[in-house]
């Protein structure tokens, strides 16, 4: 860290123990809040959807051959199959905004383009099965529809877009990547393959969410959830015992840790500032009041829209909690439009998971992928309030 940087550091915690008011009730609330935060994501989020994450993380990194991802992800890969890969990722991986980042690290820095791997960055979160089923089953089928179109249809759009204004730096990019040394590293398919697979079902298995209703397919899943996720645990120890040497499983276990240390400090303290800012989902003890935000979101006007989706691009939801927050905010007032705005950019989005893509992408591309997502979310909201209104 340059010492610049340091100096930056410290004078911003000096100005925040300053200048804050905290003997004000409010600000005392919302910086409880935001600790309490911290302690349900730590306790609900890291051990069973991040930890498996980096694992996969740092697996990529070791074992995935550089050639394999060129071929399916890479800047010269064909555009159809490597969206499409990309792009329906998330119907696999029931993730939340951030659990997805250590893999979109992973892939980006093998070698995946910049359309494809945002692509990917995006429907993890959004394209998720059991939210939309559960979308549809508490708030509608059309918005579980409009959800379901609208999301799959972003992830190919947020890529394409991506990569066409960032062309030139990604063409320089490509041309710097040796197109033959990738091909002979890492493990070989018939070893990485399965041994990713176990991870995912780990990383699957271990973050099922319980579901609202004690019914149904998701329920019976969730009644077993952690018996799965130990056998594909014992799975990936045995695979990693056999497949791989000492040395190799030592290099995975350090470029997982290079990744914790690159994420998990942003995502704590944007974890703290959104709680800080917004409250948890389902209080009304941020900074910000609840009622400014219901107040807002009415109708279908473009403002309404564009508040939800710059709102659900700064909030932090956990997988499956956009729902009830929702059918809450619905019940206030919030017009359709708004609705399907917030569910298309809410979950992809939030602050701990942009402070972090900024350290992968840089500033310029982070908000020009927030940026895309929220116009996006804005008029297909608008659009869809026009249609169902």
């Amino acid at each position: 860290m340059k010492e610049r940087t340091k100096l930056g550091l410290m004078a911003g915690v000096f100005a925040l123990c300053y200048f804050v008011p905290f003997g004000d009730p409010k600000v005392r609330s919302a910086a409880l809040e935001s600790f309490l935060m911290l302690r349900d994501y730590a306790r609900e989020h890291v051990l069973a959807c991040l930890v498996p994450a980096f694992f996969i993380a740092g697996a990529i990194a070791v074992f995935l051959s550089q050639g394999a991802v060129m071929q399916y992800l890479g800047a010269r890969a064909r555009k159809l199959v490597a969206y499409s890969v990309a792009s329906m990722s998330g119907t696999i991986l029931a993730v939340c905004s951030c659990t997805v980042l250590p893999l979109f690290a992973g892939i980006y820095r093998r070698g995946a383009g910049l359309g494809p791997a945002t692509a990917f960055l995006y429907s993890g979160p959004a394209i998720n099965l059991l939210a939309i089923v559960l979308t549809a089953r508490v708030l509608g089928w059309r918005l579980g529809l409009g959800r379901a179109l609208g999301a799959v249809a972003f992830a190919f759009v947020v890529g394409l877009l991506m990569a066409f204004l960032f062309r030139k730096e990604e063409a320089e990019r490509a041309a710097a990547a040796d197109p033959f040394g990738g091909d002979g590293d890492g493990q070989p398919i018939s070893h990485t393959g399965p041994f990713l697979a176990a991870l995912v079902g780990l990383l699957v298995f271990a973050a099922w969410g319980k579901p609202k209703e004690p019914v149904g397919f998701a329920d019976a899943i969730w009644r077993v959830h952690w018996p799965l996720a130990g056998g594909f645990f014992l799975l990936v120890l045995l695979l990693a015992r056999r497949w791989f040497s000492r040395e190799e499983r030592e290099e995975w276990v350090l470029e997982t840790w290079g990744f914790v240390k690159l994420i998990l400090p942003l995502l704590f303290v944007g974890v703290i500032a959104a709680g800080f800012l917004l409250g948890r989902p389902g209080t009304d003890a941020g900074l910000i009041p609840a009622r400014w935000i219901e107040g807002l979101v009415g109708g279908n006007s473009l403002l309404a829209n564009f508040f939800a989706s710059v709102s659900g691009a700064l909030m932090y939801f956990a997988t499956l909690t956009e729902v009830p927050i929702l059918q809450g905010l619905l019940g206030q007032g919030m017009g359709q439009g708004p609705a399907l705005a917030l569910l298309l950019a809410g979950p992809a989005l939030s602050l701990p998971n942009l402070l972090v893509i900024r350290g992968v992408l840089g500033t310029k591309k982070t908000l020009t992928y927030a940026g895309i997502v929220v116009v996006l979310s804005t008029f297909v909201g608008f659009g869809f309030g026009v249609i169902t209104g």
